[in-house]
Formats: C-alpha cells, sequence, structure tokens
C-alpha cells in the first residue's frame, strides 16, 4: 500500500507543477500581447494628435501671414500717404518762405502765398484722421501759418503802402517832366494887303494862328507829343483834319477827349522851345473859343478868345 502512494503522490506533483508552468507561462503570452497593443494604439493616437497639430499650426500660420500682409500693406499705404503729404507740405511752407523773403514782392505774389497757405491748412486738415500722431506737427504749422498770415498782412500794407508812396513819386515824377507853358496865344487873323492883322471879328477871321513855349529842365525827349484842344462856342472840338485826330486822346485821369491837332517833336532839358501853327476852319462862329494844351496826358495850359 506504500509503495502504490508514493508514485501516485510523484505524478500529482508533476500534474501540479505542469499546471503552474502553464498557467504562468499563458499569462505571460497575455500579457506580452496586451502591452504590444497598447504600444500600438499609443502610437496611432499620438501621430493623429501630430496631424492635427500640424494642420491647425498651418491654418494659424496661414491666417496670421494674412493678416501680417494685410498689416503690412496698410501701413505702407499710410505711411506712402503720410509721406506725400509732408512733402506737399515742405513744398508749400518752401514756396511760401521763398514769397515771403522777397522785399519786392507784387500783390499777385502775395495772393498766390496766401493761397497756398490755404492749400497748407487744406492738407493738414485732412491729415486730422491719419494713425500717426502729427499734434505736434499741427501746432508748429499753425503757429507757423498764424505767423505768416501777419506777415502777409503786414507786407500788404507795406505794399499798399508803397504803392501809395510810388503812384504819388511817379505823379511827382510826371509832374516834373511835364513841360510849363507860356506865352500862349489864340489869334484870329485875316490878310489884308497880304499881311496877316489879328481880328475879333468872325466873318473876317480866316484862320487862327496857335502860339506857345514849353519847357522843363528835368527830362530829354527824343520824341514826344503835345496834343492842342480847340474848342468852339458851340462845345465841339474844332478838327480840321479829321483823320489827323482819328483816335481820341487819353488824359491822366482814363477821361478820352477829341483833339484839334498833335504836334511831335525833340527836346533837350532847360530849351524854352516856341511853338507856332495854324489852324484853318471851314466857318468862325461868334463866341467864346478855348485853347488846351496837354502833355502826357496832364492839361499844362490854356487860353481863350471870343469873337463876334
Amino acid at each position: 500500500m506504500k509503495d502504490i502512494k508514493t508514485p501516485l503522490l510523484a505524478m500529482l506533483s508533476v500534474g501540479l507543477v505542469g499546471t503552474w508552468i502553464y498557467h504562468l507561462y499563458d499569462k505571460t503570452q497575455y500579457a506580452s500581447q496586451r502591452k504590444e497593443i497598447y504600444i500600438k494604439d499609443s502610437t496611432a493616437v499620438a501621430e493623429a494628435v501630430q496631424d492635427s497639430l500640424q494642420q491647425l499650426y498651418a491654418r494659424s500660420m496661414q491666417h496670421l501671414d494674412r493678416q501680417l500682409d494685410s498689416t503690412r500693406t496698410g501701413a505702407d499705404s499710410l505711411r506712402f500717404t503720410l509721406e506725400t503729404k509732408l512733402a506737399e507740405i515742405n513744398r508749400l511752407r518752401s514756396e511760401i518762405n521763398s514769397i515771403l523773403k522777397n522785399r519786392g514782392a507784387s500783390q499777385s505774389d502775395l495772393l498766390a502765398a496766401r493761397q497756398k497757405i490755404n492749400e497748407l491748412q487744406g492738407l493738414v486738415e485732412d491729415m486730422k484722421g491719419q494713425k500717426m500722431s502729427l499734434e505736434e506737427e499741427k501746432l508748429q504749422l499753425n503757429e507757423t501759418m498764424t505767423r505768416l498770415n501777419g506777415e502777409i498782412n503786414g507786407l500788404q500794407d507795406h505794399v499798399r503802402k508803397l504803392g501809395d508812396e510810388n503812384k504819388v513819386l511817379s505823379d511827382k515824377m510826371n509832374l516834373a517832366s511835364l513841360f510849363v507853358a507860356s506865352e500862349i496865344k489864340l489869334s484870329p487873323v485875316t490878310v489884308k494887303n497880304d499881311k496877316e492883322v489879328e481880328t475879333a471879328q468872325s466873318r473876317k477871321t480866316s484862320k487862327f494862328v496857335i502860339s506857345f513855349t514849353v519847357q522843363n529842365n528835368l527830362t530829354d525827349y527824343d520824341g514826344t507829343d503835345v496834343f492842342i484842344i480847340i474848342t468852339q462856342p458851340d462845345g465841339k472840338v474844332l478838327t480840321p483834319d479829321v483823320w489827323e485826330s482819328a483816335t481820341p486822346m487819353t488824359t491822366h485821369s482814363g477821361d478820352r477827349k477829341n483833339y484839334t491837332r498833335k504836334i511831335r517833336f525833340e527836346y533837350s532839358k532847360g530849351e524854352a522851345k516856341q511853338m507856332t501853327f495854324s489852324i484853318n476852319a471851314d466857318a468862325y462862329q461868334n463866341g467864346a473859343y478855348s485853347l488846351q494844351l496837354y502833355h502826357k496826358g496832364y492839361k499844362i495850359g490854356q487860353t481863350s478868345k471870343t469873337l463876334y
């Protein structure tokens, strides 16, 4: 009995050991397979997440590039606009200063300067909406424009004053260069025994003899004109030669006057030049005849004669 029990125990021990060995082997294989599956799944998930992140990054970069391009374009456009306007402002300032530095500026120059200042003000107003701060520049420009306006007003007053002074001086120079007429005579004459005899009777008058002397001590003339106007008793100007007096003379005040005769001659300053000539008429009226002499638009002398 003892001999049978010993082999049975040995076989049972071998069976138990084999069972445990199989169980351990199977558990090891299962653990290895589960680990492999888990590793494979984790890699796929990581790769998927990486792909998603790359796509998101690419989309973000594209959007950012578009924003940067838009911002860069806007900034370039704004910078170009500002640079253009600032260049225009500097040009206008330079032109205005150039005009104001010219002490001989005319009224048209000052008007042009004022128009440029208005353009300058318009440019400054246009730049109010720009994002770049121009407040300091605007203040300087406003101060400059206030100063320039004051200078222009002062220059305009100065130009007006100079204009008035120049006009007065010009009038004085014109007056100084005028002839002084003297010994002015309007003589109605009749011819008797081949001799000219002065008369006061209209029916006996055959012509007028005009004589006068002119002189000035300031100016030489290569050629200058003296206009003679004889006004008849009926108020009409005596014009024996209508072709000679077809174009009226103009006085210094702008009036247009018909004239009887124009005499042109050379003159040396200081000379007492005597002029004598005669005028014929178709008929002679009873009443007062008026003789006026004009030089450079100014009346330099007059006389009258009455016929009966």
